[in-house]
């Protein structure tokens, strides 16, 4: 019987997502008469992993450190199969402001912005508002400002959130309507629309009251066209593995198939996309017939060394 470690929990800001999605991935590979182990990991990692001995290790981690190439370089080390991207890729996408010229040098648009000091942000703008204030090495949406006005407490707030690091990713904030493409294997699955109740944040994503998740999305063909496109070349491009996601912000305002390049703009790829009960991934793989076991499965069939 095939042995599995399932990675989890970690260290990073985002461990509770990340138990949740290790616990699903868990459950649904014991469905499959998987001999299933799961690791709350620490920095005592190889030691858990040589206590466990897996033939396969299943990384379901998220945040710094999990999906930043730093886990990746260990489970190279370890020398067995395991799931997702491999440590370049894991970095490069993590890092969103470096990300960010890969994917516009492959001819898809990116916000414009760059990389600031966060408490020179306190003291004054470095974009002309509105802008996003956000960590350049997280996901999940925490720690996530969108800045319109000379807002003291929000400005205060941003320069005591120490989570952030000391340098963030400022971009000019992108209206529109929320859209995201999970990528498998190399191949773009679908568009989601997601329609938040406010700003698409952590709440949003993993709360009981979260957004709704609209897939596919009712888009014109040439606009779902290009997302599946882009989403594929990104995951391409950042040397990604397994299963990605894309996400992106669509301002549909008089867009027409000879502007939609400047309509649509990806906003990152995350190389560890949650397997959460409302996570997307696992939603538009059901809407192409892939249940949750059975894409569980696939990942870890794709698991291989090294990645």
């Amino acid at each position: 019987m095939t042995r599995i470690a399932v990675l989890k929990g970690g260290m990073s800001s985002e461990r509770d997502v990340s138990l949740v999605t290790g616990a699903a991935c868990a459950e649904a590979l014991r469905g499959l008469n998987y001999d299933v182990v799961e690791i709350d990991v620490s920095r005592a990692l190889w030691e858990q992993l040589k206590s466990v001995n897996p033939d396969v290790v299943f990384n379901a981690l998220h945040g710094d450190w999990g999906e930043d190439g730093r886990v990746q370089g260990v489970l190279d080390m370890f020398g067995k199969p395991y799931t997702h991207s491999g440590v370049m890729a894991s970095a490069l996408a993590m890092d969103k402001h470096r990300a960010k010229h890969v994917l516009a040098s492959v001819g898809i648009t990116v916000p414009d912005g760059g990389l600031f000091d966060r408490l020179q942000i306190a003291k004054s703008h470095p974009l002309e508002t509105p802008y996003v204030v956000k960590p350049n090495g997280q996901g999940s949406s925490k720690s996530v400002y969108i800045i319109h006005d000379d807002n003291e407490d929000q400005r205060a707030a941003i320069a005591g959130d120490t989570e952030m690091g000391e340098r963030v990713v400022v971009e000019s904030y992108i209206p529109g309507r929320e859209l995201t493409v999970a990528v498998k294997d190399g191949e773009p699955i679908c568009v989601t629309e997601i329609i938040p109740k406010g700003w698409y944040d952590y709440t949003e994503k993993y709360g009981d009251n979260a957004a709704e998740h609209v897939c596919p999305a009712d888009l014109p063909d040439y606009v779902t066209t290009l997302c599946l496109d882009w989403a594929a070349k990104a995951h391409d491009a950042l040397g990604c593995r397994g299963i990605s996601r894309a996400d992106f912000r669509f301002n549909d305002e008089n867009c027409t198939p000879a502007n939609v390049v400047n309509k649509i703009v990806m906003l990152e790829v995350n190389t560890q996309p949650g397997m959460t009960p409302t996570s997307l991934v696992p939603e538009q793989a059901a809407s192409v017939g892939i249940n949750f076991a059975q894409l569980c499965r696939w990942m870890v069939e794709d698991a291989s060394w090294p990645r």
